[in-house]
């Protein structure tokens, strides 16, 4: 994948939602003027996650950052890869401690577009995160114990998600998730 490869994604993708409409836009402006937005030494740059649900949509798994003391989807900084989807799937297996072999792209399209701040730690100042999202499926039998990146790691009923975090871009998922559960 290459950045052309990314704004062929985000032409294709079609938001449901006004602020992700937005997003989706910016985030082609700023790919197609930027060619080091894979680059996390960038002001902005780009990222890759997996909102990461059981077989029935019913269950997501989420992560308690280590640093920002939040609870998200698995995802991290693309360092330099254009390929956002081989990202978010190398970022799901990491942070989850799940065998990739366990992991099912659900679909190699976008799931969802979020553009946010992080703010500044000891480890690196502010920063835009550009963050691409993919939606796949892990059975909630398989161990998922985490990594040393995250305080602690948790199957969550996907109605108790907004107890966990409640910002906007988790609130879409979360329905767009209730519209596809299986029942």
């Amino acid at each position: 994948m290459h950045r052309q490869d990314l704004l062929n994604l985000l032409n294709r993708y079609q938001p449901r939602y006004v602020d992700e409409s937005a997003f989706v836009a910016r985030s082609r402006r700023l790919i197609e003027q930027d060619e080091r937005i894979f680059d996390r030494a960038q002001p902005i740059h780009v990222t890759g996650s997996a909102w990461v649900v059981n077989p029935t949509r019913d269950r997501v798994f989420m992560v308690h950052h280590g640093k920002l003391h939040q609870w998200f989807q698995p995802g991290g900084h693309a360092d330099g890869d254009p390929d956002v989807l081989r990202v978010a799937l190398k970022e799901a297996a990491e942070e989850s401690g799940a065998d990739p072999d366990h992991i099912r792209l659900v679909s190699d399209e976008i799931f969802d577009v979020d553009i946010h701040w992080v703010p500044a730690t000891h480890a690196a100042p502010a920063h835009g995160h550009v963050d691409i999202r993919f939606l796949v499926e892990v059975d909630d039998d398989i161990p998922m114990p985490g990594s040393h990146e995250s305080h602690e790691v948790a199957w969550i009923d996907l109605h108790q998600v907004p107890r966990y975090n409640n910002n906007r871009s988790t609130h879409r998922m979360v329905e767009k998730t209730r519209r596809m559960r299986i029942y």
